[in-house]
């Protein structure tokens, strides 16, 4: 998966934006306000942070050495993924979760109009 891809991937979600409150290197994807994806996306190699369960963020680290602990994160709750050594479907699943999971911590109607009960 390319820059521009995950770039894509993660503004493809409802209400998706890209903002830069850390400075024009710096990619934080919103959804109704609340991050769910941070990157470096020029960095080599591409790494995302992503929002993770706790016990899941842990198996992940676990199984597959391209995730650790969100760089610069809430540890307990943010995973950084080195892209390039994953399956690009399984990122690509990463995102969804971590956009779902940020989704489901806003207000119903919020939700509801995001089509994401």
């Amino acid at each position: 998966m390319t820059p521009d891809e995950l770039r894509a991937f993660c503004l493809d979600f409802n209400d998706a934006a890209e903002e830069f409150p850390f400075g024009p290197d710096v990619s934080v994807f919103k959804v109704a306000g609340k991050m769910f994806a941070l990157s470096w996306l020029d960095a080599e190699p591409l790494r995302v942070n992503l929002k993770c369960e706790p016990d899941e963020a842990v198996r992940l680290r676990e199984e597959h050495p391209a995730i650790a602990p969100g760089y610069h994160m809430n540890k307990r709750h943010w995973n950084t993924v080195t892209v390039g050594e994953l399956p690009d479907r399984m990122v690509r699943e990463l995102v969804e979760d971590s956009y779902d999971l940020v989704v489901a911590g806003l207000p119903k109607a919020v939700r509801l109009r995001l089509d994401r009960p």
